[in-house]
């Protein structure tokens, strides 16, 4: 049985061309832990998700799926992680079945378990119904629908979600905070949401504040009020951003 956290990033730092993105980040997500990346434009989110899904490549620093180093052990690294990025990667001129598909035979599986595992996925979201609807049709919240069940096909260990919610109308952007809130607490799924709204935490997750490049600080909702010394998650917010400002 394996033991180690489902995410493990220790003394991640990474520059453009010399000028700093992240300094000296670290932090771990256990299993059925939705850890909420909160911070402002800027602040160095895209760059985490780039290096944690090898888009760059981790030069100071480590970074562990389920205790697989990714530059050690890619391959069995990166098939325990599902990624839904905040720019769609859907192929909008195929259908939702034939994105899915695509992905299911990426990852090896048969047509039988593909087609199986697409349904399961697809009706817990109540997407089944829209299977064979060219993807350039759907809405933004259908849209993202799609990404997640498309991200979840080969039951990642973890799931990579930043801002998703971008974009969406209020009710898509609840619907889709609490299915994945579902998600961690009915598969035992790890979480890193990167947002920058605060409505999109519920008061079990985590929170890592992240600022230039650096953690401000990161624990339970009740734990960063405490050491903030505020009463809200968007007063602590705010004292550790100085406003969302450089």
């Amino acid at each position: 049985m394996n033991l180690a956290p489902a995410l493990t990033v220790e003394n991640l730092s990474f520059a453009y061309g010399g000028k700093p993105a992240l300094t000296a980040v670290g932090f771990v997500v256990e299993p059925g832990q939705c850890a909420v990346l909160l911070g402002p434009n800027g602040a160095g989110k895209s760059t985490l998700f780039s290096l944690i899904t090898r888009l760059y490549d981790t030069r100071q620093g480590r970074i562990a799926l389920c205790g697989y180093d990714i530059k050690q052990q890619s391959r069995q690294a990166l098939a325990r992680l599902g990624v839904v990025f905040q720019q769609s990667t859907l192929d909008m001129d195929l259908t939702v079945m034939q994105n899915l598909m695509y992905h299911a035979k990426l990852h090896g599986m048969s047509g039988k378990l593909a087609k199986q595992r697409i349904q399961d996925e697809l009706e817990r979201l109540n997407m089944f119904e829209r299977r064979f609807e060219p993807v350039r049709l759907l809405n933004g919240g259908h849209r993202r629908r799609a990404e997640i069940a498309r991200a979840l096909l080969h039951e990642p260990a973890v799931l990579l979600l930043d801002e998703p919610t971008v974009g969406l109308d209020v009710p898509s952007r609840q619907d889709l905070v609490e299915h994945v809130h579902q998600l961690v607490q009915t598969r035992q799924l790890a979480v890193l949401w990167a947002s920058h709204l605060i409505d999109e935490i519920y008061r079990q997750d985590r929170i890592i504040v992240l600022h230039q490049g650096h953690i401000k600080a990161q624990g339970t909702v009740d734990e960063v009020l405490a050491v903030t010394a505020t009463v809200s998650v968007k007063d602590a917010f705010y004292a550790l951003t100085q406003g969302g400002q450089a």
